[in-house]
């Protein structure tokens, strides 16, 4: 035994794997003993926050103020609202509003912003404007307004005697505050989504139920697969025809099909995600079982199993003591690839929307599901996908890799 897992850890792609899957398991385990609050908690009022990290306005307001005078301030202050496709649309109404091509630079901006500030009108119907497009351009005429101004905001604060606001501070543009003496800071790398819901911690939650949904169903299909296989391998004639004809018929109708018409008669609310696990465990079982048949029939008439028989060793002995342990190398790589379908086919009936109950728990299906209902492709906000599909592929990428290194350790045919 120790020999065997010494041979398997010289095995460079099973190293890699196996580490890509501890690292991942690590992060499941760690990140809710730091990050404590739930996955499928709202923390914004709107959708999609791009990711980065979120300082409350109302308390840095109050925080110690240093002045910097940073050169490039009002530069990076102009491109953070002013981007290369809004310099590009703001083109295109001027010269629709029968302002010269020429006479329009998208580069400067003092002369871009003055032609606009004294060209536009939201009353003036542009000819093939939508009315999505005219909100566009009202939307981007508001976020310009005092865009090149380098004089003070004024903060003021009702005075109860006076029953008037009074000034109760300035902020200089080249007032800033340390992140670090604001109280309330809160970091969102891959920002929220279409709840309002932090992306990170709902894919680490989503990662371990569908490493969950993973390991039950993949359990239940090798078991399934192997007592089968062994059975009809070893013992044949009517028990072997029975077992390989219901093998045949699952063979027919593809498991994708089987899964949909399964997940649609349980319903939404009995789906839950070990419901779901379940399902994808006792439609995945065919290709193990037709495989171990084809290895045990290949042992059955070997020289230690025939004269176990000639001891007088009851079937479960020899199936259990002389077949099993020749076919066990092969079992393991089969409940890693089980493993890794039942993970990919939970993200297919998710994003079909026949996954787990979606009020209970995330996984990564129904991430990708929101993410495709409210259009995140498309509106560009890649923080609610990309995440997700990358996590898919590490962990399936993993397990494949895993599989790889062990057939090649205990296939000699594969052996370099």
């Amino acid at each position: 035994m120790r020999h065997t897992i010494q041979q398997v850890f010289r095995s460079g792609k099973f190293v890699v794997g196996f580490f890509i899957l501890v690292a991942m398991l690590l992060i499941v385990i760690v990140y809710p003993l730091i990050v404590t609050y739930p996955p499928l908690q709202i923390i914004s009022q709107g959708t999609f926050f791009p990711p980065g990290i979120y300082v409350n306005v109302y308390d840095s307001i109050g925080s110690t103020r240093y002045t910097l005078n940073l050169e490039n301030a009002a530069a990076n202050r102009i491109a953070s609202k002013l981007s290369n496709n809004d310099r590009h649309a703001m083109k295109d109404w001027l010269v629709a509003a029968g302002i010269p091509e020429n006479e329009i630079d998208i580069n400067d901006t003092e002369q871009l912003l003055g032609l606009w500030k004294g060209n536009y009108d939201p009353r003036v119907n542009i000819a093939g404007m939508t009315n999505a497009q005219r909100n566009y351009y009202i939307r981007l005429n508001n976020s310009l307004q005092g865009l090149l101004s380098t004089e003070a905001v004024i903060i003021a604060a009702r005075n109860a005697d006076i029953g008037a606001l009074q000034e109760a501070g300035v902020i200089n543009p080249s007032d800033y505050v340390n992140v670090n003496q604001v109280p309330n800071v809160r970091v969102l790398p891959l920002g929220t989504n279409s709840f309002g819901r932090d992306v990170l911690t709902e894919l680490v939650k989503a990662t371990a139920v569908s490493l969950q949904i993973g390991f039950v169903a993949g359990t239940i299909a090798t078991l399934i697969g192997l007592t089968l296989g062994l059975l009809a391998g070893y013992i044949g004639g009517l028990v072997d025809d029975i077992i390989m004809f219901f093998t045949n018929l699952f063979t027919v109708i593809p498991t994708i099909v089987l899964l949909i018409l399964i997940s649609f008669s349980i319903g939404q609310e009995k789906r839950g995600a070990f419901t779901i696990a379940v399902v994808i465990g006792f439609t995945s079982w065919v290709w193990t079982a037709r495989a171990v048949r084809a290895q045990v029939i290949s042992l059955r008439n070997r020289d230690h199993v025939n004269l176990s028989k000639l001891s007088g060793h009851s079937v479960a002995h020899i199936i259990l003591t002389d077949i099993l342990p020749y076919i066990a190398s092969y079992v393991v790589m089969a409940l890693i690839l089980q493993i890794s379908t039942a993970i990919l086919a939970e993200a297919g009936l998710s994003i079909l929307g026949l996954g787990p109950k979606t009020t209970e728990v995330p996984t990564l299906g129904l991430m990708l599901n929101w993410a495709l209902i409210y259009q995140a492709p498309i509106l560009g906000k890649w923080w609610a996908y990309l995440p997700v599909i990358l996590t898919i592929v590490l962990v399936t990428f993993s397990m494949n890799l895993m599989n790889t290194g062990l057939d090649q350790v205990f296939n000699p045919t594969l052996r370099e």
